[in-house]
């Protein structure tokens, strides 16, 4: 059963993200929505959200349209936790429940951006995002990047909402210069 909240915040995405033709267009219309969600989290999130594992960060899914159109997950960042250097192929809106959760950049050097291989990145900035952030992100460019939490920082919990099923994303190569589509699993309330 999904409480009030989860349903408004939904439905309330759903006509915000429908209505936008550029991805910018959506994160600025969504971002002061997960603000305001995770403000709210104690009112839909469960134990099973919480859910996570020392061999790696957990991606807890709460919520994935029918169409696909959307997908909202609680992600559990155990201390030195990262991603893999990736991007989403997505617009994404990210809220920062529990802790610090830290990206680090990559920048695309090599002009093709539909090449899999001969793909220069350099590292670029870093943010930290604290208790209460929101952050987001466009697909085009390549919003490349690595995301976790350094081996001296407590866990970190975070909402993910995305402008898709989040079930496959790009994963780099940075020294081998190349990048693939890979699969990935998250856990089920």
């Amino acid at each position: 059963m999904m409480s009030s909240t989860l349903q408004d915040f939904i439905h309330q995405a759903k006509v915000r993200s429908s209505g936008q033709c550029e991805p910018a267009d959506c994160v600025l219309a969504l971002a002061p929505l997960v603000l305001d969600l995770i403000n709210q989290a104690d009112d839909f999130l469960t134990p099973e959200h919480y859910r996570c594992d020392a061999a790696g960060y957990t991606r807890n899914l709460i919520y994935c349209a029918p169409d696909q159109s959307l997908s909202l997950y609680a992600i559990v960042w155990l201390p030195g936790q990262w991603t893999p250097v990736h991007d989403h192929g997505s617009w994404g809106v990210v809220g920062v429940l529990e802790g610090v959760l830290e990206e680090r950049s990559y920048v695309r050097l090599s002009a093709d951006r539909g090449a899999d291989e001969g793909i220069d990145l350099t590292r670029g900035g870093a943010v930290l995002l604290a208790r209460g952030s929101v952050t987001s992100f466009v697909p085009n460019p390549d919003h490349i990047h690595v995301t976790g939490v350094p081996d001296d920082r407590p866990r970190a919990v975070s909402l993910h909402l995305y402008g898709r099923t989040m079930s496959d994303f790009n994963l780099y190569d940075v020294p081998g210069r190349t990048r693939r589509r890979i699969q990935v699993a998250h856990n089920e309330s």
